[in-house]
């Protein structure tokens, strides 16, 4: 299969129109197929992934692995985003400053790197702008969305990344780890932190799409309604893991999309 036959026409024209690209590359489905999808197309892209306190380690490691995959030129830069008080405070528009810092970031470095013309981003045609402030910021900071724009949907995202090969194609969706802290409380590094090893510890149980939320020192577990069997069978162990690090859980509940 030539490989531009897993790109839509209007995926193909962005590229020739926009060949040389800085990508903000997560290694989730939708970066990880935007990144085949520019090296598909001939594109001269560099992909860019910004390493905070907000991403669990495997998100890295993901998006390692894709890069190695595609054989595509990656950067790692480190960013403390909570340096930032307008981060760290965690007010409802924390999304907002979080994404000015993170592409303030990559714009930094694609402008050293004579990329800075065109930084692209995954947003995709099922995300909704509705309560996402980041998407305000992308727009002020002229950021483009190349799925977006050519009003691809997060499932054709998924099935042209399984016809293209890519082991992303039916990776859980993800948000960054601050979204398990309600707003208002303050985030810290090891709150963050207790939060990844829980959640990967109960991934090791059976569970693959799921939040485990804080609450004060308490947990609200949260999965997808079809995975509810197995949040079930699973929910002594899940309990006993969780007892390692909180005082205790709250309530179990349906995941809303997206968050």
């Amino acid at each position: 299969m030539n490989k531009t036959e897993t790109v839509p026409e209007g995926l193909r024209g962005f590229f020739e129109d926009n060949p040389r690209l800085a990508l903000a590359f997560s290694g989730g489905s939708d970066s990880s197929y935007l990144f085949y999808a520019a090296k598909a197309c001939g594109a001269d892209i560099r992909a860019y992934f910004v390493k905070t306190q907000f991403q669990p380690r495997s998100e890295m490691e993901d998006a390692i692995r894709t890069a190695r995959y595609l054989d595509g030129d990656l950067c790692i830069i480190d960013r403390d985003v909570l340096a930032d008080g307008r981060i760290a405070s965690n007010p409802p528009d924390r999304c907002y400053w979080c994404k000015h810092a993170v592409f303030g970031a990559i714009s930094e470095a694609a402008r050293k790197d004579g990329r800075d013309s065109v930084i692209i981003d995954a947003t995709n045609a099922s995300d909704d702008p509705e309560g996402r402030p980041g998407m305000k910021a992308l727009k002020e900071m002229g950021i483009r969305s190349p799925l977006r724009e050519c009003q691809i949907s997060k499932p054709e995202v998924r099935e042209l990344s399984r016809e293209a090969g890519l082991w992303t194609w039916n990776l859980p969706s993800n948000s960054c780890l601050a979204t398990r802290t309600p707003f208002g409380t303050v985030l810290t590094e090891d709150g963050l932190r207790r939060t990844e090893e829980a959640e990967r510890r109960v991934g090791m149980l059976g569970l693959s799409d799921f939040r485990i939320r804080t609450r004060g020192d308490s947990a609200f577990v949260e999965t997808r309604e079809d995975q509810m069997d197995i949040l079930d069978r699973i929910r002594p162990e899940l309990e006993s893991v969780l007892s390692e690090y909180y005082s205790g859980i709250i309530g179990y509940g349906i995941r809303r999309p997206g968050l």
